[in-house]
């Protein structure tokens, strides 16, 4: 489904204005190529960022994942968790405040190790 200004995916409502315009452009081009809506959407908000913004690979990157019966928050390539907690719930807030002092990149990974959300929090 093609999104507009004003109807777009729930996933971009906290982006910047022209980050968010350009996020949507990028997604309706990319379901044109045969992308679906799950693979669109996150593609599309990583490259707005990207594209408004400037490149963010200079800032760290940290992810919350499932682990067993835990949910943890590590740094990109790093094994040793951050914090851990017993739902995702618990763990985003103390995450999010990480992040921010960190000046990050939070990617949010549903149970199944797919992307669910990237947050440029700071």
């Amino acid at each position: 489904m093609p999104w507009d200004e004003h109807d777009y995916p729930a996933s971009m409502k906290n982006m910047d204005e022209p980050v968010r315009k350009k996020a949507i452009e990028i997604a309706n081009a990319l379901l044109r190529e045969g992308y679906s809506d799950d693979h669109a959407i996150p593609i599309a908000m990583d490259q707005a960022r990207d594209y408004v913004e400037g490149d963010s690979n200079d800032r760290p990157v940290f992810e919350i994942k499932e682990d067993g019966e835990q949910w943890v928050l590590s740094k990109k390539g790093s094994d040793k968790p951050i914090y851990k907690e017993s739902t995702k719930k618990d763990l985003m807030d103390k995450a999010k405040e990480h992040v921010n002092d960190k000046n990050g990149i939070l990617k949010i990974y549903k149970g199944d190790g797919s992307l669910e959300d990237t947050l440029y929090e700071g």
